[in-house]
């Protein structure tokens, strides 16, 4: 089934699991002519799957110094970016895009090489908080459209949280009409008496073969994970919240709407629960998802708001990057290790990614899609269970995208999210909705005594695992 024909050139940054994942399902989904896709990447890997498709291969590092001059040529009006890369920035590829009159899809804000870990910057100044704060001001109508993070997360999530409300308020006996705008989805998630959203996630995926030390092994992309997890932890801070964390800090710009941890988020630890898993606990990575929908969903403005939920990531990853991190953690946080990206080689396993909303008269409610390995293959090549929730998701926004030509830089939580699941939905194995009365407290100080905030179980230092 084609969504939209495209008659432009289409230019693809990097070309790592997620470049080569996405690849086949654009040429699938999108009427679209190889020979006017070009791939820009700065490493060999790949090449093989580009000649597969009969597309054009370009080996070429972007840096800040010649990005201009090797895609200028590339783009006109009309084109389309899809940034999957690491170390080239987002920023910079929007406003060349918008001066070209081309298209743009990206799955995270990425800064330059460097941009995650520079000290001469403070945590706060290399978080995605203040890269957000930054591609806000890029907004504008009747510009070319350029969807800002748009993968399983951020993106699939947000869509994924409108879905949630609508089912809670169903079974909750809420008679409430889709809302229409940001302000009607926020007092919805209010009268909802929503506090907490978690973007959880257990991956599961195994390979019969053992990490063996000096190895990051992951089912994405190990550079792009390792960035995101030296940056500071983050999170959209709630009105309910009582007190800040240990190291916790407001920014001192912007929206006001989320904090950050002054440690790396791969070593901070938070509890979480998926239907499959159960309980968990999960590493508290920094994503613009955790900062958007805490945004998004806010009545009021700023530190003061009358009401905003509490966001963040708790993701459990494939046990082999556990033990990756471990071993990163051990070498004070200095990436030395060979990355490995496993895909032919995982032997079983799922990944179940969802959004977990917590809070309300039902107690918890998980709902999100539930992924297996053999499926992922049954579906689409070069793709793994957490691949392919991606790629899936950026067919689905550019799709949206061409749909809506002119919206200029947009966040998913402003885009149809049931289109948006319409398009994506096939390819995210089964959509589970689930509640629980799991709380963070189950089992708390039976074996020693804890400070802990019996009042209130939603409370985020009930969360953390110190």
């Amino acid at each position: 089934m084609k969504h939209a024909t495209f008659t432009g050139r289409l230019v693809i940054i990097g070309f790592g699991s997620i470049g080569q994942g996405v690849l086949p399902l654009i040429l699938k989904h999108l009427e679209v002519d190889p020979a006017k896709v070009t791939i820009v990447t700065a490493e060999e890997r790949g090449h093989g799957v580009a000649r597969e498709y009969g597309v054009r291969f370009v080996l070429k590092r972007l840096t800040r110094d010649n990005y201009r001059d090797v895609l200028s040529p590339m783009l006109r009006e009309g084109d389309f970016v899809v940034n999957v890369s690491v170390d080239v920035s987002s920023l910079a590829l929007v406003e060349l895009c918008q001066e070209k009159g081309a298209f743009y899809i990206d799955t995270c804000i990425e800064p330059w090489a460097g941009g995650y870990t520079d000290t001469s910057l403070s945590p706060s100044l290399r978080s995605n908080y203040a890269l957000r704060e930054k591609a806000l001001k890029m907004r504008g109508e009747g510009r070319p459209t350029a969807v800002l993070t748009h993968g399983a997360n951020p993106g699939l999530v947000s869509h994924l949280t409108k879905k949630a409300l609508l089912t809670i308020a169903a079974d909750s006996g809420l008679k409430a009409a889709t809302p229409t705008d940001r302000a009607g989805w926020a007092k919805l998630m209010q009268t909802l008496g929503v506090k907490v959203v978690h973007i959880a996630e257990r991956d599961t995926q195994t390979t019969a073969r053992p990490k063996p030390p000096g190895e990051f092994v992951n089912t994405w992309s190990v550079e792009g994970f390792v960035g995101e997890g030296l940056q500071p932890a983050e999170l959209g801070w709630g009105s309910h919240e009582k007190e800040l964390p240990r190291n916790g800090y407001r920014h001192e710009f912007g929206r006001d709407c989320a904090i950050y941890i002054a440690r790396p988020g791969a070593s901070v630890r938070v509890r979480s629960w998926t239907p499959m898993e159960g309980p968990y606990q999960g590493f508290l990575i920094t994503h613009s998802e955790a900062i958007s929908i805490a945004d998004y969903f806010t009545v009021g403005e700023g530190a003061d708001a009358e009401f905003r939920p509490t966001v963040h990531y708790s993701y459990h990853p494939c046990d082999e990057a556990v033990l990756s991190l471990h071993e990163l953690a051990g070498k004070g946080w200095q990436f030395t290790q060979k990355p490995v990206v496993a895909m032919e080689e995982i032997a079983a396993g799922n990944d179940e990614l969802g959004v977990l909303l917590m809070g309300h008269s039902q107690g918890a409610y998980w709902f999100g899609s539930r992924l297996s390995i053999g499926a992922a293959r049954r579906l689409a090549p070069h793709n793994n269970a957490t691949s392919l929730q991606v790629t899936a998701t950026v067919l689905a926004g550019m799709s949206w995208a061409l749909e809506n030509p002119t919206r200029g830089v947009v966040e998913p939580e402003e885009m149809d999210f049931e289109r948006i699941l319409e398009l994506a939905e096939p390819y995210l194995g089964t959509l589970v909705g689930e509640y629980s009365n799991w709380t963070p407290l189950e089992h708390r100080a039976e074996l020693f005594d804890e400070d802990i905030d019996r009042e209130d179980p939603w409370q985020f230092k009930n969360f953390l695992v110190i």
